[in-house]
C-alpha cells in the first residue's frame, strides 16, 4: 500500500450532518450513493473557512477567477483549451441536464441514453414529459461495447433530438476513447441530434489513466455538444451546488444560458465559487492521492472476489464505483441487494435501477477508509454465502 500525505484512513461520523447517504439504520454500512467518506481537501476547507469568517452571505456574482480556475484545470489536466465565453455557471449537473431536456427537446420527443447508466438520467427525461430511448450496451466476457447499429437506428429516428452521454460511464467505469467519441459525434451530427456529455466523473480515473473530453474528440463533437463539468464528484463537494456547462457553439450556448437562467439555476450560493476555485487551483495533490487510495480499495475487492464463487468485478478505469456481476449467483441482483442489507447491513446500489442490462449487477462505492472497505468486503462475502444457503 502507498504512503499518503493526506488522511484517507480516518472515518468521520456523518449522521449529525443529515447526510442522505447515512440515513440508514444503526449498524448498517452504506457503500451505495456516490459520495465519498473522505473529508474535502484541507486547502478547500481553508478557503471555505475564510469565506465563512467574512460573516456576510449575500448574493454572489461569478468572478473571473472562477473561469480561470476551470480553464487552467482543463488545459493542464486534460489538454483542452476552453474559451471563457463558452462556460456558464450552474448549481449542479443534474439541474443542467434537466434544463437541457426542457430547452433542447419538446414533449414526447426521444432522449437517447446508453444503458445500464446513471439512474437519475431517467428522472430528468421522464419527469419532463420526454421519452427514454435506450441504446443498450453490449456485455460480453466482462467487457462493454457500443451496439453501433442500434445506436445509429435510434439516432436516425426523427423523434430523437438529444443524446445524454456518460463520459466516463457510470456505473461500468469505462473511459470512452477518442475514436469512439468521434464516431458518436459523427452520427449525432448526421442526424441532427445534440449530445449532452455528463463528465462529472472525469477526474476520477485510475492512476496513469486519462479521459477524453467529448468536445475535444472532433470539431463536430464540439459544435453539437453541451458538456457538464464540476468539482463536486472528484472533490466530494456535492452539497456545495457548484458546476458548469461548457458549450462551444454560440447558438447552442445561448439556448443553454437561457434555459439555466429561466430555471433559476445559474446563480452561485455564497460558497460555490470559493469551493470550485480552491479545488481547481489547490486541490490537485489531494485528488491524485485520493485516486491512488481508491484504486487500492478497488484492488482489494477484485482480489477478494477471486475467492467468492459466482462474483465478477467488471474492469474499471474510472470512478470510485465498482460494477459487480452477480449473474453467477443469481439473475435477480435486486433481490441479492435487499438480502445483503437485511442479513449483513451492507447497503449497495441495486443494478436494476440503472436500466436494461443492470438486472444481475450491484454497484459498490469504494471511496471510503480502508477499515470501512474491509468491513464492506467481509459483509459482502458473508452475505453471499448466506444467500447461497
Amino acid at each position: 500500500m502507498s504512503t499518503y500525505t493526506y488522511d484517507f484512513d480516518t472515518a468521520t461520523d456523518r449522521r449529525p450532518t443529515w447526510s442522505s447517504k447515512w440515513d440508514v439504520k444503526e449498524g448498517e454500512l452504506p457503500l451505495s450513493m456516490a459520495d465519498m467518506e473522505f473529508k474535502a481537501a484541507p486547502e478547500i476547507r481553508e478557503a471555505l473557512a475564510a469565506r465563512l469568517a467574512n460573516g456576510i452571505f449575500g448574493y454572489t456574482d461569478v468572478p473571473d477567477v472562477w473561469y480561470e480556475a476551470y480553464l487552467g484545470w482543463w488545459k493542464e489536466r486534460h489538454g483542452l483549451t476552453i474559451e471563457k465565453d463558452s462556460l456558464i455557471f450552474c448549481t449542479g449537473v443534474i439541474p443542467a441536464i434537466s434544463s437541457a431536456v426542457r430547452k433542447l427537446t419538446t414533449p414526447a420527443e426521444n432522449v437517447l441514453i446508453q444503458t445500464p447508466v446513471y439512474n437519475i438520467f431517467y428522472n430528468s427525461i421522464l419527469n419532463n414529459g420526454r421519452r427514454v430511448l435506450e441504446n443498450r450496451l453490449i456485455y460480453e466476457d466482462g467487457e462493454y461495447r457500443i451496439d453501433w447499429d442500434d445506436l445509429e437506428n435510434k439516432l436516425a429516428d426523427p423523434q430523437t433530438s438529444l443524446m445524454i452521454l456518460c463520459n466516463p460511464h457510470n456505473p461500468i467505469g469505462k473511459i470512452w476513447d477518442r475514436d469512439t467519441l468521434a464516431r458518436i459525434g459523427e452520427m449525432a451530427e448526421q442526424y441532427g441530434v445534440t449530445v449532452l456529455s455528463d463528465e462529472i466523473h472525469c477526474d476520477i480515473t485510475d492512476p496513469g489513466k486519462g479521459y477524453v473530453p467529448f468536445a475535444s474528440a472532433s470539431g463536430k463533437c464540439a459544435d453539437i455538444s453541451v458538456t457538464c463539468i464540476a468539482p463536486t464528484k472528484c472533490f466530494n463537494l456535492a452539497g456545495m451546488q457548484t458546476a458548469a456547462v461548457m458549450v462551444p457553439n454560440p447558438f447552442l450556448r445561448h439556448k443553454m444560458w437561457r434555459a439555466l437562467n429561466t430555471d433559476e439555476v445559474a446563480e452561485p450560493n455564497a460558497f460555490a465559487v470559493d469551493a470550485a476555485v480552491a479545488a481547481f487551483t489547490k486541490g490537485g495533490a489531494w485528488l491524485d492521492e485520493m485516486r491512488q487510495y481508491t484504486y487500492e480499495n478497488k484492488a482489494l475487492l477484485r482480489e477478494a472476489a477471486e475467492d467468492i464463487p459466482g462474483l465478477r468485478v467488471i474492469d474499471s478505469e474510472a470512478t470510485y464505483l465498482l460494477w459487480l456481476d452477480v449473474s453467477g449467483i443469481t439473475e435477480d441482483g435486486d433481490a441479492l441487494c435487499r438480502f445483503l442489507r437485511e442479513k449483513t447491513g451492507l447497503v449497495l446500489s441495486r443494478g436494476g435501477q440503472y436500466g436494461p442490462g443492470g438486472e444481475s449487477f450491484l454497484r459498490f462505492n469504494t471511496a471510503c477508509p480502508r477499515s470501512m472497505m474491509e468491513d464492506g468486503i467481509a459483509r459482502l462475502r458473508r452475505g453471499i454465502e448466506a444467500f447461497r444457503g
